[in-house]
């Protein structure tokens, strides 16, 4: 069942991070960013954080679940919906704890537009001719 977005503007909303906390629709489920760094998924219409050590300290004993078939556990926060300063600090030491997300590489100009360009298939000679 895929997530509806007035959920994830509840937890949005909830944590008090205003734009720091931006979301992304990813195969009918959304991807929770913190400054840049996916820090949870809502799947199924709840909140699964990515595990860390600084968020299993701060949360004691989280449930852990799948956010989707075939994914690695994450906290489940469910209490946390009805803590607005705690799902904030679960967000931060999260985000603090993962590392920047790796540089994808810049295509240049040119080299995206050779890639597109109608011109740049004719220009090719045909096999055997």
């Amino acid at each position: 069942m895929a997530s509806d977005l007035d959920t994830v503007t509840f937890i949005c909303d909830q944590s008090g991070l205003a734009a720091r906390l931006s979301h992304r629709r990813m195969f009918g489920e959304y991807a929770l960013y913190l400054d840049g760094k996916v820090v949870a998924f809502v799947c199924d219409n709840q909140l699964f954080l990515k595990p860390t050590d600084a968020g299993r300290a701060l949360l004691g004993s989280p449930t852990e679940a799948q956010p989707y078939p075939g994914g690695r556990n994450h906290f489940l926060l469910q209490d946390e919906l009805d803590d607005p300063p705690r799902l904030r600090q679960a967000f931060e030491v999260t985000a603090a704890a993962l590392p920047l997300p790796k540089p994808k590489p810049a295509r240049t100009p040119a080299v995206a537009a050779k890639r597109t360009s109608p011109a740049a298939h004719r220009s090719r000679p045909k096999p055997g001719g």
